[in-house]
């Protein structure tokens, strides 16, 4: 699709995006529920169709609960499960969908991105690159993931397209350093936004959780306020493996809030209510693809409806 081509609406990506996940849950209620009256099964069938969606255990059981209150031995139409399914969906997400506020009293505001390779992290950093600087705010990028060298490049390209400075040191550079100098540069030319991109760290390598401490150390010599916010950069596609991630990563950066990224490629777009059931952490933006208008700020009650295949 060419840049002058007029995009589909926000709506229509996420709905198309979660066309796995919502086939899923929507095929499942409809089996369950077509010209047959609730009872214990049925509820308990329900709940197996939710675990299956990664919703977790606890939030699908509650769900079946409240499916099945004061409705047994009565038929009831699909669409009415979806209806009640997206309610209590929406209940569980709507405390967590908060917008990733760059607070002005914090300057320059220092964001720190981590996760996984692969999560989406250089490329979340670049599209809030580009709204920050259509917002006229001053922005420098740290390139902190010392251990590729494309994605330094990445960056590179990110901070041209956007006009954000560019802080950088050769492949294998000390990635605390390289968040120092940044800092520093941020202060000195007065920016508003310094965004750290730091090396796609497997949750069990303790040497590489040992770095971002020394990050998080490091900055904080010069601002003991930052980081201002730790977001964790999470890919939708690894289902259950998200929740393990959360905690590592909560553990060693003290994670503020969480982008979900790639929810137009899984059938697993519920592990969100799980995220959300269990850490309670913002969700701030999602993604549904690689253009600069597919991350979007999280709204609970769009993606409860689209999760489960309801319409607008």
């Amino acid at each position: 699709m060419s840049d002058d081509t007029p995009r589909p609406g926000f709506w229509k990506r996420l709905t198309q995006g979660l066309t796995r996940t919502a086939s899923n849950l929507s095929t499942g209620i409809t089996d369950l529920f077509t010209k047959r009256k609730l009872d214990a099964t049925t509820i308990e069938d329900l709940e197996d169709v939710l675990i299956r969606a990664d919703l977790g255990v606890e939030t699908s059981a509650r769900i079946a609960e409240v499916v099945g209150k004061g409705r047994y031995d009565k038929e009831i139409e699909p669409e009415e499960v979806r209806g009640l399914v997206a309610a209590e969906i929406e209940k569980v997400l709507a405390p967590v969908a908060m917008p990733l506020v760059f607070e002005s009293y914090a300057k320059p505001f220092v964001l720190l991105m981590v996760g996984v390779n692969g999560s989406g992290k250089t490329t979340t950093i670049g599209k809030l690159a580009s709204v920050l600087r259509a917002q006229r705010k001053k922005v420098v990028l740290a390139a902190g993931d010392t251990f590729r060298a494309a994605a330094t490049e990445q960056l590179k390209v990110w901070a041209e397209r956007t006009g954000a400075a560019l802080v950088s040191r050769a492949p294998g550079a000390d990635a605390a350093g390289v968040a120092f100098d940044a800092l520093a540069q941020a202060k000195a030319d007065d920016a508003d936004v310094l965004i750290i991109d730091t090396a796609g760290r497997l949750q069990n390598r303790a040497e590489l959780m040992a770095e971002l401490e020394k990050i998080v150390r490091v900055v904080r010599k010069q601002d003991p306020t930052a980081p201002h916010a730790v977001v964790l950069t999470l890919d939708a596609t690894v289902g259950q493996n998200a929740l393990s991630q959360v905690e590592a990563f909560q553990r060693v950066a003290g994670v503020t809030g969480l982008v979900m990224t790639k929810l137009d490629g899984t059938a697993r777009g519920g592990i969100l209510v799980a995220l959300a059931a269990k850490f309670g952490l913002p969700v701030h933006l999602i993604g549904v693809g690689e253009g600069i208008d597919d991350l979007q700020p999280f709204a609970a009650r769009d993606f409860a409806r689209a999760v489960v295949g309801l319409d607008d």
